[in-house]
């Protein structure tokens, strides 16, 4: 099998992405005990906006006012997709917000098919249902699956609800990026993401905590400070950079697949941190999710679209 250097090097990025993503869950955690969400996604776009200022000045001759539009809307989809899951988190529970958000791995190929009529290929599907059917295992916690389902179908609430709304934002998310970047400076679209997230979470907590739906929490302790540089730096400047410039060398499909690694990171990184253990079922589950990754890699390079082996790869 032989994989393009673009292809491979977006991939790598990818799966990076990924790993800091993955390390986000823990430290979040810990640090919303010292700041309201909205506030703290503010402040997290808003450092890593301001520290990309330098960069896209730089660049400021390859701005064009027909990206302006496509950037703002990618940025109006990366505010939702925070801000929805954060306001789902409180009403449900994290397992079924992992598997919830997790479902946007089989959105992607239909949203792939009807917003830029690509239609994905068979690897790419039974890779995705296999990296559902990992994460199914591994949000289930141990428990057996007929349980998991009596409860998400006994349970299913408002959190529940905005928490599947924030994976087809998701998906939206990853299918659009894919069509700007290969039109536009990813370095706008960078900029203007970051911009946009931070004035409308920032916006969003006044606007939320002068109804009553929230409240200001913020109190800089050094959980707080640490969560702050290591999401606005890592989990956000780098991330974005990485995602918005080499997704479009991956199609969508695929990077839903390899965004789909986020909870065996975060099970890996709360296991190092917090001692937090795997199930069986879960181990599983994970398994799953990488024969996923490897199918979508390989299937349609050893079988031609007749169903024949491809002896050249």
């Amino acid at each position: 099998m032989k994989l393009s250097n673009s292809k491979l090097t977006g991939e790598a990025a990818l799966l990076l992405v990924t790993l800091l993503w993955g390390a986000t869950f823990v430290i979040i955690k810990e640090a919303l005990n010292d700041a309201s969400p909205l506030l703290f996604v503010g402040a997290r776009f808003s450092i890593a906006a301001i520290l990309f200022i330098p960069i896209i000045y730089k660049s400021r001759k390859t701005i064009t006012k027909q990206a302006l539009l496509p950037a703002m809307f990618l940025g109006v989809l990366l505010f939702l997709s925070f801000v929805i899951q954060t306001f789902g988190l409180q009403y449900t529970t994290a397992t079924k917000s992992g598997f919830l958000t997790g479902s946007l791995v089989v959105m992607i190929p239909f949203f792939q098919l009807l917003i830029i009529k690509r239609k994905p290929t068979k690897g790419a599907i039974i890779g995705s249902m296999l990296v559902f059917v990992g994460i199914l295992l591994l949000s289930s916690g141990g428990e057996s699956l007929i349980a998991f389902f009596e409860d998400l179908g006994n349970n299913f609430n408002v959190g529940d609800f905005l928490t599947l709304v924030c994976a087809v934002i998701f998906a939206l998310h990853v299918v659009f990026l894919d069509v700007f970047t290969k039109k536009y400076d990813y370095k706008f679209l960078v900029f203007m993401q970051l911009f946009i997230t931070a004035v409308l979470s920032v916006v969003s907590a006044v606007i939320f905590n002068g109804i009553g739906i929230t409240s200001y929490k913020f109190n800089l302790s050094a959980n707080l400070i640490v969560a702050i540089l290591y999401t606005s730096i890592f989990a956000t400047l780098i991330n974005t950079v990485l995602q918005t410039k080499f997704q479009k060398a991956v199609s969508p499909a695929k990077a839903g697949i390899i965004y789909s690694f986020e909870p065996i990171f975060a099970a890996i990184f709360a296991f190092i941190i917090l001692d937090e253990r795997i199930s069986f079922i879960g181990i599983i589950g994970c398994c799953l999710i990488f024969a996923g990754l490897i199918v979508s890699e390989i299937y349609d390079s050893f079988f031609n679209i007749n169903g024949k082996q491809n002896l050249q790869s």
